[in-house]
């Protein structure tokens, strides 16, 4: 669908504290809405909310959140929360990480129609926009997807484009859920999106910073200690000032830092891994993190399986693969390879979704009896 020609006529634009009010007195009884947010966040740690986008089966909402400071927005946010209420969002992580830093929970319970999308047999991680096409027949004009939404006032095209989101998604919600329903496997959605809404998944405690660093296998022990003890600080740094972890310490610094481990400030200059203004305001605070760290990593790596454990790593996917089949499901939706090893690592003691609910029934269990 052309963006342009979407139909405006029942969108509403929520900016005043009357418009608020009068929406959130609408949501009270809703049984389900879709949802949809619109967000800033290359400047920053934190994203910056921009817009909630709304709909049901015959209104859209666009509420502006630059205008309702924190406590003002507080009635929307406690509609969203409300457990009777079935949130309706596509590829749902982003959007729940917002309302966890902001409320520091997640909206329940949450439909998401990519996971609907797997579980019906259309792939693995499919787009909101191949999925209109393919469901609904419509052509999504996806031109805006990095446009600035903290522009006000709010150009027509943008908001029809943010209004679109959710008004395709009131369409595919019902229509999803019926036919999980009749498959048998609204159960197994529920079940995904339950585990998808736990707010731990949104939250990045300093000390396991390390783990988004994408070289980090590759380093020493030693090295791994020093580029954990890094990341961490950096993490503090990044959520105190709320700037992306780039602007304070990119990650090519971190590993140079931590493969030389610098004692000096002589040292840290001789370098040249950092930017003048970066070593002028941390370089000292840098040295200490360093000198700090431990000797070894705190989590250490696990070894490499062992040849037969190979073998029969290659034997589980090909399993997956074959039941996944069966099932007309991506094999990623099933298990993982990371699980599987975790699998012959631990058996039935590894902590892995393969083992848990509607997946141990489909596999979990056979792949444990056949270990």
């Amino acid at each position: 669908m052309d963006t342009s020609a979407a139909n405006a006529s029942d969108l509403e634009w929520v900016a005043t504290a009357q418009d608020l009010e009068r929406l959130c007195e609408r949501l009270r009884e809703a049984e389900w809405l879709a949802l949809d947010t619109e967000f800033l966040r290359e400047q920053t740690y934190y994203p910056k909310l921009c817009l909630i986008q709304l709909a049901d089966q015959r209104q859209t909402w666009c509420v502006d959140m630059l205008a309702f400071p924190e406590q003002a927005a507080a009635p929307l946010f406690e509609r969203l929360e409300q457990g009777h209420t079935v949130k309706v969002l596509h590829a749902a992580s982003q959007d729940l990480e917002i309302f966890v830093q902001r409320r520091g929970r997640a909206p329940q319970p949450v439909f998401d129609t990519q996971i609907a999308a797997a579980l019906l047999g259309h792939g693995d991680q499919l787009g909101y926009a191949a999925l209109v096409e393919k469901r609904l027949g419509i052509t999504l004009d996806k031109s805006l997807t990095r446009a600035d939404w903290s522009r006000r006032p709010l150009p027509a095209p943008m908001r029809a484009y943010a209004a679109a989101d959710v008004r395709h998604l009131a369409e595919l919600y019902p229509r999803l859920r019926a036919e999980l329903q009749a498959c048998g496997r609204l159960g197994w959605l529920e079940e995904d999106c339950a585990r998808l809404t736990e707010a731990q998944r949104y939250l990045t405690p300093p000390e396991q910073a390390w783990r988004r660093l994408k070289g980090y296998a590759r380093l020493s022990a030693q090295a791994r200690a020093a580029a954990a003890a890094l990341a961490a600080w950096r993490e503090v740094q990044a959520q105190a000032r709320d700037r992306p972890r780039q602007w304070i310490l990119d990650d090519a610094a971190i590993y140079r830092l931590a493969e030389r481990r610098p004692a000096t400030r002589a040292q840290l200059e001789a370098l040249d891994a950092l930017p003048p203004r970066t070593l002028a305001r941390h370089g000292e605070a840098l040295l200490r993190t360093l000198n700090e760290a431990p000797p070894a990593p705190a989590v250490t790596e696990a070894a490499p399986l062992e040849a037969k454990d190979q073998v029969r790593l290659r034997e589980l996917l090909a399993q997956v693969r074959e039941r996944a089949a069966a099932l007309n499901l991506p094999p990623s939706l099933l298990a993982s390879r990371a699980e599987l090893e975790q699998l012959l690592r631990h058996g039935a003691q590894a902590q892995i979704v393969l083992l848990r609910g509607w997946r141990r029934e489909v596999l979990g269990a056979e792949l444990l009896q056949r270990l």
